[in-house]
């Protein structure tokens, strides 16, 4: 794989991944077309420590959602583009497929929260896709949990 990279829209951050990310989602949430401005989100989920930095700082926000639930966004501090996320674990970013340098080269593993999806748009045949969420355990590839074990062994270690 060559390495994705991408970037902000005023070209103040910029970030490279470092490895190929271990699934991508399409959000239909009602918070996620909120904070795009659009009907879905794709968001890889990668490891935070394969997200590298080439330029520029973003600024973490804390943003509410749904609930008493909580994430933060990582947004230029120029131009206020949201480039990833963090919903949970510190340890794994969602970068925003939308601010690839080429969005084309990656697509959706999954579609999830497709109950609140707009009517207009038709999921792609052969795709998963979820009401709500998933079983991560049944969805996702060998190589993905191999991943996300080493990742949780290094914060016990930690």
């Amino acid at each position: 794989m060559t390495a994705l990279e991408g970037g902000c829209a005023c070209g103040e951050v910029r970030y490279r991944l470092t490895s190929e990310p271990l699934f991508t989602h399409c959000c239909h949430c009602l918070n996620c077309q909120r904070q795009t401005g659009s009907a879905f989100v794709i968001n890889l989920l990668i490891e935070t420590d394969r997200v590298e930095l080439l330029a520029g700082e973003p600024q973490p926000v804390a943003v509410p959602r749904s609930g008493s639930k909580r994430q933060r966004i990582w947004r230029c501090r120029t131009c206020q583009v949201a480039v990833f996320s963090q919903y949970t674990s510190a340890r794994i970013r969602f970068v925003r497929g939308g601010t690839l340098d080429d969005p084309s080269r990656v697509t959706p593993d999954v579609h999830i929260y497709t109950r609140s999806k707009l009517p207009w748009v038709e999921l792609p045949e052969g795709v998963p896709a979820f009401a709500t969420y998933y079983d991560t355990k049944k969805l996702w590839p060998a190589a993905s949990h191999e991943r996300l074990d080493a990742l949780r062994a290094r914060g016990r270690r930690s």
